[in-house]
């Protein structure tokens, strides 16, 4: 009676843990790039969301006589872990565990990232609407011999106006109403009030760009959570002008106003940001660029901030 494919066990070659290095060498990250899957994620209200993630998931291969690691492995244990449970700090330490006890004869140092759009459902400024706003998220863990680190970064989409040209349109409007109201006659205030309501009277207005805030910061080691939507309030609170989603006339007109009252070089918006950033004691360190998409240059203005530790982050992050 012949086998069976049922009844014969095949030994299948192990090339990685079999064959020997063409060249010898240690290899500081080896693993996977781009690995599709879901996240989960708490939200503030006490439900969680899932989010489509795009994850790199690496050891360093520190055996230079082995030809490669178990990438196998490593996708196994991102598959398990984000489907188990609500990403945070504790999780993420539990993932980069595995993937170094899986690899206890290659490796010493584990590191994964994300990159997933958290949304978030906003309120209007006045009106009763709100709207859906996707904010880009990235994750970012490490654990070796000397601890674990995590860095969270997020963009946020604001509105700037340039207090240059908020200035420069003040002065056109001051001509503008000495040549229609001049100085030897009495002001009716009527005819002052629907000047100022016409396009005759408004004649320059400053230029306004939708900006970009990237923010980067590594938490504390303590911490047990990712705050994403307390890392986005924080640069909202700073900025004072994020952009909106679903918006009536009087909810553009708070808008309006808010920009008037936040004038803002990217200069500005980066020190708000900075400031603000100092005073949370879960940072331990931080990276920010304001960039400014200037609507009258074919350029963009551009600062960055850092909280300025030794050994932290330097201006290119």
């Amino acid at each position: 009676m012949s086998p069976t494919r049922e009844n014969v066990v095949r030994i299948m070659p192990d090339i990685a843990n079999e064959a020997r290095p063409v060249a010898a060498g240690q290899l500081a990250w080896v693993g996977m790039g781009e690995i599709e899957a879901p996240v989960r994620i708490a939200s503030p209200e006490g439900g969680e969301t899932v989010a489509a993630a795009r994850v790199n998931a690496f050891v360093n291969l520190h055996r230079p006589d082995v030809r490669g690691i178990h990438m196998s492995r490593l996708y196994l244990h991102i598959d398990r872990h984000l489907a188990a449970e609500p990403l945070s700090a504790a999780s993420l330490r539990r993932l980069l565990r595995d993937f170094l006890d899986s690899h206890a004869e290659l490796s010493d140092r584990a590191m994964v990232e994300l990159r997933f759009d958290y949304l978030v459902r906003r309120k209007a400024l006045i009106s009763d609407n709100t709207g859906w706003k996707a904010y880009p998220v990235t994750v970012a863990a490490t654990l070796d011999r000397t601890g674990f680190e995590l860095e969270l970064g997020v963009r946020v989409a604001y509105s700037s106006t340039c207090p240059c040209s908020a200035a420069l349109a003040r002065q056109l409007i001051q001509e503008q109403f000495r040549q229609d109201f001049g100085t030897d006659r009495p002001l009716d205030p009527d005819a002052v009030l629907r000047w100022l309501g016409s396009e005759q009277g408004i004649v320059a207005t400053p230029h306004s760009q939708r900006s970009h805030a990237d923010v980067k910061v590594r938490l504390s080691p303590h911490a047990a959570e990712l705050p994403v939507i307390d890392l986005v309030d924080t640069i909202e609170g700073a900025l004072k002008t994020p952009v909106q989603t679903a918006v009536k006339r009087e909810d553009e007109q708070a808008f309006a106003r808010l920009n008037g009252q936040n004038l803002m070089f990217c200069e500005d918006a980066a020190r708000r940001m900075q400031a603000a950033l100092n005073a949370d004691e879960r940072v331990t360190d931080f990276w920010i660029r304001a960039s400014h998409f200037e609507s009258l240059h074919p350029h963009d203005a551009v600062a960055v901030a850092v909280k300025g530790v030794e050994g932290g982050y330097g201006p290119r992050g």
